[in-house]
């Protein structure tokens, strides 16, 4: 079988691997069937993700059919991966956080991912598709971890809420605070992103970063905003968010960057304002996307903007990697 490596920043290639025939106990065969192209894929293909080592094959957003029966699945049974492997014996986990988990490897980054054609998963890593389709299982992960970030948050529909950053990520950050009824405002540099948000998705409130941060707090009313979320992936940005958060407001910072984050200690404190990270999902969170994606509060069509074929995926993704600007959701299809 062929799995695509990514051997360097900028290298890609189609690789020849043994394919898996058995798997250790516990553990499920799946062949992939589709897999999303996620934010953290393009930064890996830059060399500016944290915590990667070259070489490695990319790939988390993951859709696929058992092998065989077993664990509670069915022979071909379209399945969610999770690709957050835990522990299962740290703190974290043993209080219910394994997204946080202290030994977490995440298929793609911290080990082997889903660009290829079978894999072997823990079973408990794997959720039944139910009634979505390849493509909709593929983009459940990504969508639970805005999801999550929402959950996490704790706003409620009383919130003036602001998305900075709106890839994929940032965009299921903001589907989700919305169908949750706060007012929410998105921001980035993007132009025809946001036009394309605002006509897909129905978003009011939709601000080019341009019009400078005086512009943004004035559609507040001056009083800045009750939840920001950053998912930027950006120091620069995560830094400027601050002064964006209104007092007793609540900072998410979804993105995660290599560099060091600092803060006027002052400005953070008169605001009596909440900072926290985000990281990843739970299962509760895969269930709430699989829930808004089957009962169409979610249109996963109007999601994915790209696609290609298992033959194109290496020349494609150094395309896609160039020129992001158009893309929502890009979906590389490994077998049907």
């Amino acid at each position: 079988m062929q799995a695509l490596v990514v051997e360097a920043p900028g290298r890609l290639r189609l690789d020849a691997r043994p394919r898996p025939e058995s798997a250790p106990d516990g553990w499920v065969l799946v062949d992939i069937a589709r897999v999303g192209i996620c934010g953290t894929d393009y930064h890996i293909i830059a060399g500016n993700q944290p915590f990667f080592d070259y070489p490695r094959v990319i790939g988390h957003e993951l859709s696929g059919r058992v092998v065989e029966a077993g664990a509670g699945f069915g022979k071909d049974e379209l399945v969610i991966v999770n690709p957050y492997l835990s522990c299962g014996t740290c703190r974290a986990c043993r209080r219910g956080r394994p997204n946080c988990c202290t030994n977490i490897a995440v298929l793609g980054v911290h080990r082997d991912g889903g660009l290829t054609e079978r894999i072997a998963v823990p079973a408990g890593n794997l959720y039944p598709a139910g009634d979505l389709s390849p493509d909709e299982a593929a983009m459940v992960e990504f969508l639970a971890i805005g999801a999550h970030a929402v959950r996490r948050s704790g706003l409620t529909a009383k919130d003036r809420v602001l998305v900075v950053g709106l890839g994929p990520i940032g965009l299921g950050t903001a589907l989700f605070a919305e169908g949750q009824g706060a007012e929410v405002h998105l921001l980035d540099a993007n132009a025809a992103r946001l036009a394309t948000l605002r006509a897909n998705f129905g978003f009011e409130h939709a601000h080019l970063l341009s019009d400078g941060s005086g512009a943004l707090l004035a559609a507040t009313g001056g009083d800045g905003f009750d939840v920001v979320f950053d998912a930027t992936g950006s120091a620069r940005a995560i830094e400027a968010g601050f002064a964006l958060v209104g007092h007793g407001g609540t900072y998410v910072l979804v993105s995660v960057v290599k560099d060091r984050i600092s803060f006027l200690d002052p400005e953070f404190h008169k605001r009596e304002m909440t900072l926290m990270g985000s990281r990843n999902a739970t299962r509760e969170d895969f269930e709430t996307v699989k829930t808004a994606l089957s009962n169409g509060a979610i249109d996963a069509a109007k999601l994915k903007t790209h696609s290609a074929t298992w033959g194109e995926v290496a020349a494609v993704l150094a395309e896609w990697s160039a020129d992001r600007g158009e893309i929502v959701k890009a979906i590389v299809t490994v077998a049907d």
